[in-house]
């Protein structure tokens, strides 16, 4: 817990997580920001964030190889099959129109299982439809982990496929730890419910 709550801290403070009136990419207004694609500059909470992430999939069970999203996912994703030792697979919005025309890149082994990594979860939309990218390759995905839940569906949708979705931290739990922490003001906690 306790680095849930530094990192909670450490997302708000470097200006990573953001409360205001946002566009999302979506078209969709949203009361905060989270561009978690500023972690990797600030390199130690970086590797403690991998740490964990990696401790968390290595309680939740067993995996031949780690799989990332695009974009948001991959940087994060490699850095967790470095410090896991364990190969990376990842994903292409589309498949690539030279070479090998290929949307799954890495070493592919029919009946395998991996774990799917993104940076947000919203909903769900990009991880279900890599996860069937997977799953056209013979590949397996059970468990999908992301740094920062939204909660607008991504784990129910990702459980219609029989998929379990873990976060590190979610909208909410964010909200609290900055509520109680002095960083926020309440009314900020209440546009999450």
């Amino acid at each position: 817990m306790e680095f849930v709550k530094e990192f909670a801290i450490f997302l708000y403070k470097s200006g990573i997580m953001r409360f205001g009136d946002y566009t999302l990419a979506s078209g969709k207004k949203s009361p905060y920001y989270v561009d978690l694609r500023q972690v990797p500059g600030h390199p130690h909470e970086f590797r403690q964030m991998i740490k964990h992430l990696r401790g968390m999939i290595a309680k939740d069970g067993f995996a031949d190889s780690i799989a990332s999203v695009p974009t948001g996912g991959t940087i994060i994703a490699a850095a967790l099959a470095v410090e896991s030792v364990m190969p990376l697979v990842y994903v292409r919005a589309k498949p690539k129109e030279y070479g090998t025309s290929r949307r799954v890149e890495g070493v592919i082994r029919k009946g395998s299982r991996a774990v799917m990594v993104d940076d947000v979860a919203t909903t769900g939309g990009s991880v279900a439809d890599a996860i069937a990218a997977l799953s056209d390759e013979g590949i397996a995905v059970s468990d999908a982990y992301v740094i920062v839940d939204r909660l607008e569906g991504a784990s129910e949708r990702l459980a219609e496929m029989g998929t379990r979705l873990h976060s590190v931290l979610d909208v909410r739990k964010i909200a609290q730890i900055l509520g109680a922490e002095g960083l926020v003001e309440p009314g900020i906690l209440e546009k999450f419910g």
